[in-house]
């Protein structure tokens, strides 16, 4: 399948773009659309680590825990749901362990689809098999087509939609960002991660063709949220979070490359780049935010609610709580998040609902200003001005969330000296960068095959 690079707005201006609906919806599953004026809630769960001992033991837990999503969801009068099942590895490194698992959930989601109504799909999300710590093996070879086979089985077994986190680029990122090394963090995810996306969303989309399933998109969990992670909340100091939200921007421009290859969204919940890519690229997006407290913190959890078109919980354990089981609990936050969002797209209040969300975050940190709707819509106009160009769009939408942040600071949005310094350093660096591809890329591939040990070049095709 050919790429098509996205050098356009989806929109014609931040104002247009709003939740529960996209330029491109999406069919899929039992009766469910995506994006196309309505928000649905996307359970995401873990079985408990137990379950992985036998592959029909972490069948029986995938069943209890499609059981309970859909009970619940009807027990409250739900009327639509996503399940998503991030493949724990064993199903990813033995394919016809995952395939099981899509086949016993899509079974248990088609009998609540009858009985009931309840529109509902699975999405299956391919764990990225090909890292490891001290061994990469990105194209051919025994991992990938074992990676390639997951997708395949899953989509013949009941996933409607086939996801993955890929780990593209993650071996230089990981050097580059414990440096505060601003070419190297775009080097890992800018270029490294476009180019090995650009390979699997072509071979993965071609994989959902031929089976009539959605291709639905990728996130840089491997590398933008490292950086929010290691960034921390406002009492820490390990990474500033003005170079976490450039590490965010240049993500958007490696997140879009699966909907240039074949992909057409939902893009994943973790994405916090999805704003930026919905603006670009048209597509519908799953975002998560305060309802993903049971896996981590983020300091944008209204603001990412802004223009999501599946509302997500991120993944929880599954066990008891005294409301139910962890996924009916959080199945039924989502699913009341929703309905709000619903009301007030039937009522002509969703743009208030929205601006009250972003306006509810975006001066509480760096972060949350630049993901908010009408700065994210900026960093896609900068990626969308060069975007025949994975390195110089990926430099322009960081130095933007640079321009953004500066501005902000003029404003509501308080920087401490550290913040202040990073980002300043940040433009120094960015802006002493050549407008040359092949010049930048020959310098990186010196520097960091020699730098980072586990960097193959071969693995990116060089």
């Amino acid at each position: 399948m050919a790429v098509t690079r996205c050098t356009k707005m989806a929109y014609k201006s931040a104002d247009e773009m709003i939740f529960g609906k996209a330029v491109k919806p999406v069919k899929t599953g039992l009766g469910l659309e995506i994006g196309a004026g309505y928000t649905t809630p996307e359970v995401n769960y873990a079985p408990r680590p137990e379950a992985g001992e036998s592959k029909e033991k972490l069948i029986k837990e995938y069943e209890r825990i499609t059981t309970d999503i859909m009970a619940r969801m009807v027990q409250i009068g739900a009327p639509s749901v996503v399940l998503e099942t991030e493949h724990v590895q064993q199903m990813s490194n033995h394919p016809e362990w995952g395939a099981a698992v899509a086949h016993a959930q899509k079974t248990i989601m088609e009998d609540y689809h009858d009985e009931y109504g309840i529109k509902c799909a699975l999405r299956h999300t391919i764990g990225d098999i090909r890292e490891s710590r001290d061994f990469l093996e990105l194209r051919g070879g025994d991992k990938y087509n074992t990676f390639m086979e997951a997708f395949e089985q899953c989509a013949q077994n009941g996933a409607d939609m086939l996801a993955v986190e890929s780990m593209g680029g993650k071996e230089v990122f990981d050097h580059a960002i414990l440096r505060n090394d601003l070419p190297g963090i775009l080097y890992g995810i800018g270029v490294l991660g476009s180019m090995d996306m650009e390979m699997i969303w072509q071979d993965i989309a071609s994989v959902a063709k031929k089976n009539k399933v959605i291709a639905s998109g990728d996130t840089d969990c491997a590398q933008a949220n490292t950086a929010m992670f290691i960034a921390g909340g406002l009492l820490d100091k390990n990474l500033a979070h003005t170079i976490a939200i450039i590490a965010r921007a240049i993500s958007a421009a490696r997140s879009l490359v699966a909907y240039e290859a074949g992909a057409v969204g939902p893009g994943k919940d973790c994405g916090y780049e999805n704003t930026i890519v919905k603006a670009v690229a048209g597509v519908p997006i799953a975002q998560e935010g305060k309802t993903s407290t049971c896996a981590h913190s983020d300091l944008m959890g209204n603001l990412t609610m802004q223009c999501c078109d599946l509302w997500s919980n991120e993944s929880v354990e599954y066990h008891g709580e005294f409301g139910g089981t962890t996924v009916q609990c959080w199945s039924e936050t989502l699913a009341y998040d929703c309905a709000l969002m619903n009301v007030a797209l039937d009522s002509g209040n969703a743009k208030v609902l929205r601006d009250m969300f972003a306006a509810s975050d975006m001066y509480r940190d760096a972060q949350g200003y630049v993901l908010a709707y009408q700065n994210s819509y900026r960093v896609g106009e900068a990626i969308a001005r060069n975007g025949d160009d994975i390195y110089l769009r990926a430099r322009d939408a960081a130095i933007e969330s640079i321009k953004i942040v500066e501005e902000g600071a003029k404003g509501k949005l308080e920087l401490s000296r550290f913040e202040a310094n990073a980002l300043a350093n940040a433009r120094t660096a960015l802006e002493a960068l050549t407008d040359d591809k092949e010049q930048f890329m020959s310098d990186c591939l010196t520097k960091y095959k020699s730098e980072v040990k586990v960097f193959k070049p071969e693995n990116y095709g060089l």
